[in-house]
């Protein structure tokens, strides 16, 4: 049996589309290419990521925008960036034009990212059934109210997008399967993804999809309710 009809089948790991969440990772201007923090592959992946946010959009389902917002004085930065912003280095620094959500990303009449409230591990919503989390580190579930808010809006089941594989979107994944949610990685709309990550990830249940097979799930999901 193939990997993918392998989790599809399986009863703890297949997607439930009906209640499932859209986590968009880092995906801010500062990432883009020519930004203060630019990840390779990101700016390729954004028409990816865009429309699945459109499509959890058209089927009503929950979305949560996980940003990184980076202090002047380095004191919430990762070790590995913290003297380099220490020393100076302007990134996703707290209401800069920089931590915005990457063009497009955010929902039609969204206001910009509230940074003191993000900061305070507020839920900032941008609109009906779509917010914005800051995370101090890594994983998305790390010090914040993520876990407490799928669990309020009913959701089983994450897709994970966004940027950039190796750190922040990993970490998030192994931390979601650690608390059982069921995973699905869509593998278009993701920066620095790798053959080998792609083979851990479903050693561990993780389904990989693209983005437009992740649409017309949802899609038809939503017709049968």
């Amino acid at each position: 049996m193939q990997t993918r009809e392998r989790i599809e089948a399986d009863p703890y790991l297949a997607p439930r589309w009906a209640t499932s969440a859209l986590i968009t990772i880092d995906t801010q201007c500062d990432v883009l290419d020519g930004g203060a923090l630019q990840i390779d592959g990101t700016s390729d992946a954004l028409p990816a990521i865009v429309r699945l946010a459109d499509a959890f959009r058209a089927a009503g389902g929950p979305i949560v925008h996980v940003v990184r917002l980076y202090r002047p004085d380095g004191a919430n930065v990762d070790a590995c960036r913290r003297a380099a912003v220490e020393g100076g280095a302007r990134m996703l620094a707290p209401g800069a034009p920089g931590t915005e959500l990457a063009p497009g990303l955010a929902p039609a009449g969204a206001a910009p990212l509230d940074a003191a409230a993000l900061l305070a591990g507020e839920l900032q919503a941008l609109c009906d059934g779509e917010v914005a989390l800051y995370k101090p580190r890594w994983g998305a579930f790390h010090g914040t109210r993520l876990e407490e808010h799928l669990r309020a809006c009913g959701v089983d089941t994450l897709v994970f997008c966004g940027c950039n594989f190796p750190n922040c979107p990993r970490t998030s994944i192994y931390e979601a399967s650690e608390r059982d949610f069921r995973v699905v990685l869509a593998r278009d709309a993701l920066s620095g993804l790798y053959e080998r990550g792609e083979r851990e990830l479903e050693g561990i249940g993780v389904l990989l999809l693209g983005a437009a097979e992740v649409a017309s799930a949802l899609g038809a999901a939503a017709a049968g309710a």
